[in-house]
């Protein structure tokens, strides 16, 4: 509720909150608190693939893409190659729904500094270079 209370407060209060039956958005008292304030609960009827495209469409893609052909020695190198495919399939990657657009395109202004993967390093620079 508070994720959902600091949404409303940025984006407004929505018409419908629009979710699976799990039972975060199923109980009782979140129930409650989305139509104290004003919106409305529309569940996804289990099984209904139709009802959830986007998330259905990443969890078809998630394996088939990424973790059936990748080989993850590392929890640290699993980490690196999950956010490069995350980036590139929210950031870069066209969608036909979308006018041939990425859902979330990466904006960066010219006055903005670069945006860097972690600290600077006094070292050769060689890590770096690596996650690119």
């Amino acid at each position: 509720m508070d994720v959902l209370s600091d949404l409303f407060i940025l984006r407004g209060v929505p018409g419908h909150v629009r979710s699976n039956s799990g039972p975060e958005f199923a109980a009782t008292a979140v129930k409650g608190w989305i139509t104290g304030v004003g919106a409305r609960t529309t569940f996804i009827v289990p099984g209904s693939p139709w009802e959830s495209g986007y998330v259905e469409s990443f969890n078809g893609r998630l394996p088939d893409e990424l973790l059936n052909v990748e080989v993850f020695n590392t929890l640290a190198g699993a980490k690196v190659l999950i956010e490069h495919w995350r980036r590139h399939h929210n950031t870069v990657r066209l969608r036909s729904s979308l006018r041939y657009c990425p859902p979330a395109p990466e904006v960066l202004l010219a006055s903005s500094p670069p945006i860097s993967a972690g600290p600077p390093s006094t070292s050769s620079g060689h890590a770096a270079a690596m996650l690119h």
